[in-house]
């Protein structure tokens, strides 16, 4: 049975993931939330996100420095992430993910469910840094 708590601090952490574009970890979601709730474990973070994936509420963009990050954005754009800071930035592609699919259908006949553009790199924050 769900208590009241329960049901803000699910609200708390989809609303923490889908008012950012950084692209946060469990961590990073546990620790701005912490204060707030108290009693909030970094268990029932993961347990939440876990749960928000399989309804298609938020995405797993990659592992990234080895944690997780995710993604409140679910329509289709791609993501960009730098090899020395660890940014992961939206980014707004005009390709056509209906003709990959299809293409890909056809060539290696097999059944494309959704196409996942990722592009890795250096940002122009970090190569500005000298």
């Amino acid at each position: 049975m769900r208590t009241k708590n329960y049901s803000r601090k699910r609200e708390a952490i989809l609303e923490k993931i889908r008012s950012t574009d950084k692209h946060p970890t469990a961590d990073d979601i546990y620790f701005s939330l912490k204060t707030e709730y108290q009693d909030l474990s970094l268990g029932t973070v993961y347990r939440n996100l876990s749960l928000f994936k399989q309804e298609g509420d938020v995405i797993t963009v990659a592992v990234v420095d080895g944690q997780e990050r995710y993604d409140g954005r679910t329509t289709p754009h791609g993501h960009f992430i730098c090899h020395k800071c660890n940014a992961v930035m939206d980014v707004d592609l005009s390709l056509d993910q209906n003709s990959i699919a299809t293409s890909l259908s056809k060539k290696e006949s097999c059944q494309v469910d959704k196409v996942v553009c990722t592009a890795y790199g250096i940002c122009h924050i970090c190569l500005n840094q000298k």
